[in-house]
């Protein structure tokens, strides 16, 4: 058999073709084994002081603050949750804080949800002004809001009670529920408004058979996002509480630069205020992701 000229660069150009296939898988694995080990990494990185903190409360406490460190050969012990329960108030203040972040996030959206319906449904100049007013409020340094409601809640009697927190926390979070809600419904068709309309709703029944139900990934975008916002927040509640409404976080700053025990149950506080967090963001990641690429973004 005779092979000619063609043959042989027909041969060539299939043989160079099936070698580049080759190696644009082995490529393509490289790549995602290289992207995988930064991220793993970078995840590590990141999760590396929440991890210092689960190795330190269980750990005895002169074991705990050895120095040099003492990473392995200890009896892991779980003393410091002990104490914490026994010892502290610990859970009046976590009721207060899950009552505060309830609260706030349930008339943060009763207030929000036909706010953003009437300035999604109703543009206008004062729709827009209302709409940077609020950015506004919500980019002012924290103590130019919340020292002025100090002395509201002094001078109203409310002062330390967890209806004057969330108060404050649905004054201070409304803008943001606002914006997310009011560009959940931009993108629900206006024709679905006028077809409840003809069909005989009024507005307010069209939001709450229409509307409501169409909104139900947004609406929980929403309240979860004010919940955590409530749930971790430090500065309003350390200014606007005692001793009857304190929060978590507030308790959790008490603790530290006290003594070593102390310590350890500021860190146990820690960790039980932060796997809720990571729950919630677990169950909820894509309604999560939602808010923050759908909501957040368009308008």
């Amino acid at each position: 058999m005779t092979l000619t000229t063609e043959t042989l660069s027909t041969r060539a150009i299939t043989t160079g073709d099936l070698k580049g296939k080759n190696r644009r898988p082995r490529a393509g694995r490289r790549v995602r084994l290289l992207t995988g080990t930064l991220l793993g990494l970078l995840c590590v990185l990141m999760l590396s002081p929440f991890i210092w903190m689960t190795l330190s409360v269980t750990k005895p406490t002169d074991v705990a603050f050895a120095n040099p460190p003492v990473l392995f050969g200890y009896e892991p012990t779980f003393k410091a949750f002990v104490d914490l329960w026994q010892t502290t108030y610990f859970a009046d203040y976590l009721v207060n804080t899950l009552a505060v972040a309830v609260i706030s996030t349930v008339i943060a959206l009763v207030i929000g949800i036909p706010a953003a319906y009437a300035l999604s449904r109703f543009p206008s100049y004062i729709s827009a002004l209302l709409l940077v007013l609020a950015l506004v409020f919500r980019a002012l340094p924290r103590f130019a809001v919340v020292l002025p409601m100090y002395d509201i809640s002094r001078a109203l009697g409310i002062y330390d009670t967890t209806f004057a927190l969330a108060i404050a926390l649905v004054a201070i979070n409304q803008p943001f529920t606002i914006w997310l809600l009011r560009n959940f419904f931009a993108e629900i068709p206006r024709e679905l408004d006028e077809a409840a309309m003809i069909d005989g709703c009024t507005r307010i029944g069209m939001l709450r058979r229409v509307m409501i139900p169409l909104m139900g990934p947004g609406i929980l975008t929403a309240g979860i996002f004010v919940f955590l916002f409530a749930f971790q927040e430090y500065l309003t509640a350390l200014v606007l509480t005692d001793t009857s409404s304190k929060t978590v976080p507030v308790f959790i700053a008490t603790q530290l630069g006290q003594t070593l025990p102390m310590l350890q149950q500021a860190g146990a506080a820690s960790m039980l205020l932060t796997i809720p967090v990571i729950l919630i963001a677990f169950i909820a990641q894509k309604y999560l992701v939602a808010g923050l690429s759908d909501g957040a973004v368009k308008g």
